[in-house]
């Protein structure tokens, strides 16, 4: 089965082949695997080379000629080396574009931390008017390009090499499992890791791929009485803290955020397997903090 990148790339030369108002722009970083759709479309297939700033900028003014523009390289490079011009060039002349990124928080642990962006889905959570797009899955990925890419909106793909085995398609949060004592919250790849750290647990197990705008309504429809809430996010720990406080604002209720710990800078290089374990993203280790904060 093809990953979430070369399933991103196959859907961007279907898109190119049959949307003419469709832009794919790139910092070099995929430009060998679009070679062939760019010699079929040589003006809708822009390499920018390794200018990201440019990059953000260039896919902002081809939406204000009124095209739109798919912007891609890795999650660093395209967030936080860009992250002004994506705030000015497209929030601030509230321009639309999607913006994919590859490489989730540390997938390419071999590149060292400037290839990592634990951060990223926090800053553009900074920004106001964006659907965020976390999937789990290449099919869900495929989805969600395809969703995306018609009318004006500010759209973030996430992609990354972990991926659930199975792919889910609903809208907002889908229970996965019912139970009676809480509730846990599995972001995109987290989610097979989520459901086997909590195989001894009595809790509800909620999945979604899309983070913003966040599902207040299925949230709550999901809670009962006094809520026990865990949220377990591929990225920085807390991003979404804030959403479920407001969608409890009236409830008392407990949060436990799991994510990238923001109080180390994790430092090894190593293996995916050798973050998971550093971060507490493991299933051993969601399964024990789980399990002290259910009780």
């Amino acid at each position: 089965m093809a990953n979430m990148r070369e399933t991103f790339l196959a859907t961007a030369e279907e898109i190119l082949d049959t949307d003419p108002d469709a832009v794919v722009v790139l910092a070099d970083i995929s430009a060998a695997q679009l070679a062939g759709a760019a010699r079929r479309h040589p003006h809708r297939v822009l390499n920018v080379g390794i200018r990201e700033q440019l990059l953000v900028s260039a896919g902002a003014g081809l939406a204000l000629a009124g095209l739109r523009p798919i912007v891609h390289t890795f999650s660093p490079f395209l967030v936080e080396r860009a992250f002004e011009q994506i705030k000015l060039d497209l929030n601030h002349q509230d321009l639309g574009a999607v913006l994919v990124s590859y490489g989730a928080s540390y997938d390419m642990p071999a590149e060292g931390r400037t290839h990592q962006a634990p951060g990223d889905v926090a800053l553009i959570d900074s920004l106001p008017n964006w659907f965020v797009h976390v999937p789990g899955h290449p099919e869900e990925a495929r989805r969600l390009l395809l969703d995306s890419v018609p009318g004006d909106s500010r759209v973030y793909l996430r992609l990354s090499a972990q991926q659930n085995a199975s792919a889910y398609f609903g809208v907002g949060f889908q229970a996965v499992r019912h139970g009676r004592h809480g509730v846990v919250i599995a972001v995109g790849p987290m989610l097979d890791r989520v459901l086997q750290a909590t195989k001894h647990l009595d809790v509800t197990v909620l999945y979604t791929s899309t983070v913003r705008p966040f599902d207040a309504a299925g949230l709550r429809a999901a809670v009962s009485g006094t809520p026990d809430v865990a949220v377990v996010e591929p990225y920085l720990q807390g991003t979404s803290a804030h959403q479920v406080s407001a969608a409890l604002a009236d409830l008392p209720h407990r949060l436990l955020s799991l994510g990238t710990v923001r109080d180390t800078e994790v430092r090894i290089y190593g293996t995916l397997a050798d973050h998971d374990l550093a971060h507490g993203l493991d299933a051993g280790s969601i399964a024990l903090t789980l399990k002290e904060f259910f009780g």
